[in-house]
C-alpha cells in the first residue's frame, strides 16, 4: 500500500452457504478488533464478513505516526477501495454490503469503486460539524478543534490521542483534514468542494441509517445532515431509544457490543435480506424471537 504500511484485515466465514459478503469499516480511531464479536455473530447468520484497520490504526499502524503520510482521502480512495476489490475478488458472485460505523458511513461518497456495493447500513453516522454535535460533545469539542489539535499536531507531528484520552492516536493528515471538515457547516462537501459534493450526490445505493437517541456525539440533526449529502440515495431512518429495547444505554459505540445480540443485531440480516421492515424486526427482536437462520 502507499505509505509503506500493510493494510491488515480479518475475514469471518459463514459456516453454511453464504447469503452475501459484508465489510465493516471502523469509526474514527477505532481498531477492527472492536467489531470482532459482531462479525463472528454475523458470520453465524450466513455472511462472509471482513473487518480491517485503516492505515495508521490498529494492526495497520507503523511503529511511529510522526510524519506518516496518510489522510482521509487515502483511507477512502485507497484503503476502503482496496478492501472492496479484495472482497469482490474472493466472492464475485455474492452481493456486497457495507456496515459503516460513524466514519465508516461518512466516507462512502469518497470511495471510487462504491458502485460495487449493493446495500449500506450506517450505524451512529452523522455530520461531524461541531455545531451540530450533541450539547454534551459541543461543550468540549471547541477546545479540541481550536486549541488542542493545532497544538498537538505542531508539537508531536501526529495526534497523540491515547495520551490525551481523546479519540486515539491519528496520523497528522487524518486529524488535520478531519478538523477542517468538522469546522465546516457542510462537513466534507463544504470543506472539499464541488467535485466531492457531486461524488456524494452520485451515490444511489439503498441505505439504512441506524441511530440512537442517547448517542453522546451525533445529534438527530447531524444524522440527517450527513445522510442528506447522499441526495440521490434511498435512505431509511431508524432512530432507536434505549427504552424501546429494554436497555439503559446504547450510545455512540453500544450497537456493536454483544449485549445487543438479540435486540439490535437482528436488524442487520433482516434489512440486508429485505425480509421485513426495520420496525417489524425491532418488535421481533424485542419479543426475544430469534432469526430463523440461527446464530
Amino acid at each position: 500500500m502507499p505509505g509503506g504500511t500493510s493494510l491488515v484485515f480479518r475475514t469471518f466465514r459463514a459456516t453454511d452457504t453464504p447469503r452475501a459478503a459484508v465489510i465493516v469499516p471502523s469509526a474514527m480511531g477505532v481498531a477492527q478488533k472492536f467489531y470482532t464479536q459482531f462479525a463472528e455473530w454475523l458470520a453465524g447468520q450466513g455472511y462472509h464478513v471482513t473487518t480491517f484497520d485503516y492505515r495508521g490504526i490498529g494492526f495497520s499502524a507503523p511503529r511511529s505516526l510522526r510524519g506518516y503520510p496518510v489522510d482521509l482521502f487515502a483511507w477512502a480512495r485507497e484503503d476502503c477501495a482496496a478492501i472492496i476489490d479484495l472482497v469482490k475478488s474472493q466472492y464475485p458472485d455474492l452481493p456486497l454490503h457495507w456496515i459503516g460505523h460513524s466514519l465508516g458511513g461518512q466516507l462512502l461518497g469518497l470511495i471510487p469503486n462504491r458502485e460495487r456495493i449493493d446495500r449500506v447500513i450506517t450505524v451512529a453516522t452523522g455530520s461531524g460539524y461541531w455545531l451540530e454535535n450533541t450539547w454534551r460533545t459541543k461543550s468540549m469539542v471547541w477546545w479540541l478543534w481550536f486549541f488542542l489539535v493545532p497544538l498537538a499536531l505542531r508539537v508531536a507531528g501526529y495526534f497523540p490521542g491515547k495520551r490525551l484520552r481523546k479519540v486515539g492516536n491519528l496520523p497528522f493528515g487524518v486529524m488535520k483534514q478531519w478538523r477542517r471538515w468538522c469546522l465546516n457547516r457542510e462537513y466534507v462537501v463544504g470543506a472539499e468542494g464541488d467535485q466531492v459534493r457531486a461524488a456524494y450526490a452520485s451515490v444511489r445505493i439503498p441505505m439504512l441509517s441506524l441511530s440512537f437517541t442517547d448517542d453522546e456525539m451525533m445529534s438527530a440533526k447531524g444524522i440527517k445532515s450527513l445522510h442528506g449529502l447522499y441526495v440521490n440515495a434511498p435512505v431509511e431512518y431508524r432512530r432507536i431509544a434505549p427504552r424501546e429495547i429494554g436497555a439503559r444505554h446504547i450510545g455512540h459505540f453500544g450497537f456493536f457490543r454483544p449485549q445487543f445480540a438479540q435486540t439490535l443485531w437482528p436488524l442487520v440480516p433482516h434489512w440486508l435480506g429485505g425480509k421485513n421492515s426495520v420496525r417489524e424486526v425491532h418488535h421481533i427482536a424485542h419479543a426475544g424471537i430469534r432469526d430463523g437462520s440461527g446464530g
